[in-house]
């Protein structure tokens, strides 16, 4: 028998023993991929911090409960940083989803947000404005949570 014929019959068989291995004896990377978190970083300017706090128990918890009754979004939190450093963001704004969505998805639900809003895009965009004067966004990130088998 030649080398190859060999070597040829020598892979398959080795291929037909992997085939028989159960799917439970295969190696399996040990994360899984899960949510995504939208984390904003704020730090709220001296004597904004009850104002922010009031925005934010209204009209931003009020958009993210809209946002929640769609399935747009899982969940939201909002987290303190206690011992904040130099620079380091006041608060964390946290939306939690299950997953990303297309252009047009997002184009879709920006306008049924809109509606809902009752506000034109420049309104919804000076009203942002105006919150400059007690916070300054210091960071977004999105993190994918990542889940232990």
């Amino acid at each position: 028998m030649s080398n190859r014929k060999l070597i040829t019959r020598l892979a398959a068989a080795v291929l037909a023993a992997t085939m028989c291995i159960p799917a439970a004896a295969q190696e399996k990377f040990p994360l899984v991929q899960g949510d995504y978190w939208e984390v904003t970083g704020v730090d709220l300017k001296d004597g904004g911090a009850l104002k922010y706090a009031e925005f934010i128990a209204s009209e931003w918890k009020q958009n993210q409960e809209f946002a929640k009754s769609k399935g747009w979004v899982k969940d939201y939190k909002i987290f303190g940083n206690v011992h904040a450093r130099e620079g380091e963001p006041d608060l964390y704004l946290v939306v939690i989803r299950e997953n990303l969505v297309s252009g047009a998805e997002n184009d879709k639900r920006g306008d049924e947000f809109q509606a809902w809003k009752k506000k034109t895009i420049a309104q919804m965009q000076a009203e942002s404005g105006n919150r400059a004067e007690y916070r300054t966004i210091l960071s977004e990130e999105l993190l994918q949570e990542l889940k232990i088998r």
